[in-house]
Parts: structure tokens; sequence; C-alpha cells
């Protein structure tokens, strides 16, 4: 956990030469962590709300979006705080004038934070259209809240493109960048979260389908479990359903993406119609 090296000092747990030696790091004015704690976005995260608690200051952006459960930027963003007065931006810290009352504030991790939907405001107003998509993806998903509810206030109109993206379902935000390719890809939009279900009960539930065809497009990430997925495919299979799988890596390359996906429909309705036909 980050903490304020004169608390540190005072209370006698630490001298000031030991605070400036090599077991610390010093990410922020009087803000420290041990040298030997990786700098995650978390990390960041509670170390600004340390530099900016006493001026009336919440985590903001992305860095909110952390704490809240939501982690849906760049690795080494930096923390994003909000403030009413003035504090000196600098390296690994986004400054942002402003503040969150009411409805618009909570607690998280022990932190003053933006809410979850006025996080997803915010971040819906600023970032390109995807990444906002994939924000408010996130957050929706998290807190369970439906995003038409944050259009309102300035930028109320960039915002509302967002939300027509948007679908709280999806699960990551690597799910939410795959529907989005296949969304700009021009190809028909699939059913996130859909329930393949038999005479037995739930067969599985897919991160993406096309029932009519019955495909399915998943994310693979790097915690999901290879015998289980083969088991479940399998099961598919007998009823009918292809299962097409796609890394991270390969959802960057967005146009053979989508070229994969694409063919594999016209595949699907081909064999269908073959069928029915003879």
């Amino acid at each position: 956990m980050p903490f304020r090296g004169t608390l540190a000092v005072a209370s006698g747990r630490l001298t000031r030469g030991q605070l400036r030696g090599p077991r610390f790091v010093r990410l922020f004015p009087d803000v420290y962590v041990p040298a030997d704690v990786e700098i995650t976005p978390r990390v960041r995260a509670l170390a600004a709300f340390l530099l900016v608690e006493r001026c009336g200051g919440v985590v903001a952006g992305y860095s909110a979006a952390e704490l809240l459960g939501a982690s849906c930027g760049p690795w080494h963003a930096p923390a994003e705080v909000l403030v009413p007065g003035h504090v000196r931006a600098r390296a690994g810290l986004l400054v942002r004038r402003g503040t969150a009352a009411g409805p618009d504030v909570t607690t998280a991790a022990g932190c003053l934070a933006t809410s979850a939907r006025r996080t997803a405001r915010d971040l819906a107003r600023r970032l390109d259209l995807r990444e906002a998509v994939v924000a408010v993806d996130a957050l929706a998903h998290r807190h369970r809240f439906d995003p038409a509810g944050i259009v309102a206030g300035p930028a109320a109109d960039r915002v509302a493109r967002v939300v027509a993206l948007a679908d709280r379902l999806a699960e990551s935000p690597m799910e939410t960048r795959l529907r989005l390719a296949l969304h700009f890809g021009g190809l028909p939009a699939p059913q996130a979260q859909y329930r393949l279900v038999d005479r037995d009960g739930v067969v599985a539930r897919f991160d993406l389908a096309y029932p009519a065809e019955r495909l399915t497009v998943e994310y693979d990430g790097e915690d999901h479990e290879d015998a289980l997925d083969r088991r479940r495919d399998i099961r598919a299979g007998r009823l009918g359903w292809y299962t097409a799988r796609f890394t991270k890596h390969e959802i960057r390359q967005e146009t053979a993406l989508v070229a994969a996906v694409r063919d594999l429909l016209h595949h699907r309705r081909n064999r269908d119609a073959t069928a029915a036909g003879s």
C-alpha cells in the first residue's frame, strides 16, 4: 500500500534516511511505496488519492474505474484525479479541475472516487469512440446500471453515440473490442452472452453468438481453461454449433478477424441452405 512519508517518520516507523534509501520508491510528493511492490494502475490510483485527499480531491477517470473493480484502461495510464483547486500535474499524474458530490462520488478501496456512472460519463465524453465504449461496458457491467442513464450534461450527443454502441452484458474489455471489430467491419450484430440450452439444461454461455447460423465467436483470454473450453465446444458441436476462438493478438488484427468471421457466416448459411434443400 502507498503511504505518506511524513506520517511514517512522525510515527517512528521509519527514519528520513530509510525513506530516502533503496527500500522505498517515491511516487508523488510525500507518497511512497516499498521498492518491491509492482506499480500497477491500482497502486498508482491509491497513491494519487493520498496526494490530493487533503485538498478535497477524488480519484477519477481510469483510476476510479480501477478502484471500482472495472479495470479498462492502459496498464501505464497515469493516475487521474479531480480536484477543486490547483494541484500541479506531474509525471504519472493527470489532474483535472472540478468537483464531484452527492451521487457523483463514492468510496472505493478506502478512497473517495467518482461514482461508476459519473466515471462512465466522464470517460465517454473524452475518450475515442471505441475506448469509450469499452469503459462504459466495463463500468455498466460491474455496477449493473443502464448506460442510457449517463446521457446528460455537457457533450450529451457524444455520450449518446457511445451509449448506442454499449452493451453491459460484455464481461471484459477484450470482449467489447471483439464485438466492436465485428460492428465496424460491417458484420451483423451478434448476441452477447448467449445461452445455449438443450433438454438437459444449459450447454454453454457464449461471449458472442449468431444463433441463426449456429456460430459462436469467443475471446480466449490468458486465464481461459483449454480443457473446459474443448469439452464445451464438443457439446455445442454435437448440437450443430461451430466455435471460432480469437486471442488478444488476433482481435487486434481487425481486417483478418472480420474476414474470418464473414467467411464463417457465409459458410454456415450455405451449409444450412444446402442441408435444407437436400
